[in-house]
């Protein structure tokens, strides 16, 4: 395939510029949260809350935020505590703490009932966070979601091309660190590294905190079980890559077999972000879910 036949990867702008939004911040949990709002198209409109992996933020989600809104649904992106440009942790991070940030979130925002979609650490969020807030969701949607226990080969690799992206945040240190989520590299665009880039150079940002959960002490006791898929009580779409580095398609449908309400995806030609590389057939599944269960 050719540059010029390949996909076109839009930059935020191009996605949310002629859509109704507002990006500021509001306190969730003592955290001064960056939150990215785009309006649905009436407005009792339901939404759907973006969790982005770990060392992420709201422009994981460049891809998709538009498909949802012009799909009726309003859409609110959010950044983790230590995360994005939200205000930055003073400890290691583990799953209670993103789960009261999330639930501090929704409070402040008035968010009663959401459909929450996760990539990685936001799958793994997910997972751990429906049990126990049935009441706070409609729907999740676990696109390659972490958290597992596994024979995992990239993990030092993954540590050690984040420990430099971080101490010398050059654009070719941070594109190698995207290229251990994007199967891809021509998929990762220059904006994408440039806005990585900003967070990772940003005065105290510390990436071990934010990737604390790499420790195998600190991610056993966070750690996500079968029972957790088992016990999602509301329903699912998984979405699962060819190339996802913790497990083949055999094992991505065996998770979500698991789930008692759950629908499988299978992306081809990805890695660890399914909803940017296969941003097409992602939109589509993730939309036809939603729609039917509003």
């Amino acid at each position: 395939m050719s540059q010029a036949e390949k996909t076109h990867f839009a930059t935020l702008w191009e996605e949310i510029a002629d859509l109704e939004h507002t990006l500021r911040y509001v306190d969730a949990g003592g955290y001064r949260t960056r939150v990215l709002d785009i309006a649905g198209a009436a407005p009792d409109a339901q939404t759907v809350v973006l969790a982005s992996g770990t060392s992420g933020h709201i422009e994981a989600w460049t891809q998709n935020v538009r498909a949802f809104v012009k799909a009726g649904f309003r859409v609110v992106g959010y950044d983790y505590p230590g995360h994005g440009y939200t205000s930055l942790s003073d400890h290691p991070l583990e799953i209670r703490d993103y789960e009261e940030h999330l639930l501090a979130l929704l409070d402040a925002l008035a968010l009663e009932r959401v459909h929450l979609a996760g990539e990685s650490l936001g799958g793994w969020l997910a997972l751990k966070f429906a049990p126990k807030h049935p009441d706070r969701l409609r729907t999740v949607i676990l696109s390659a979601p972490g958290g597992r226990v596994v024979g995992e080969p990239q993990l030092d690799r993954t540590q050690s091309v984040s420990a430099q992206a971080v101490s010398e945040p050059t654009f070719d240190n941070v594109k190698k660190r995207l290229q251990v989520v994007i199967h891809d590299p021509q998929n990762i665009t220059d904006e994408l590294v440039r806005v990585r880039q900003a967070i990772y150079a940003r005065d105290g940002f510390s990436m071990a905190y934010v990737s604390a959960l790499r420790e195998p002490e600190r991610r056993w006791r966070n750690r996500v079980t079968d029972d957790d898929f088992a016990t999602v009580p509301v329903p699912a779409l998984m979405v699962w890559t060819d190339n996802e580095p913790t497990g083949d398609e055999a094992e991505g449908e065996r998770l979500c077999g698991l789930i008692p309400d759950g629908e499988y995806l299978l992306v081809r030609g990805a890695a660890h972000w399914p909803q940017w590389e296969g941003a097409a057939e992602f939109n589509a599944a993730a939309v036809a879910f939603l729609k039917k269960h509003a």
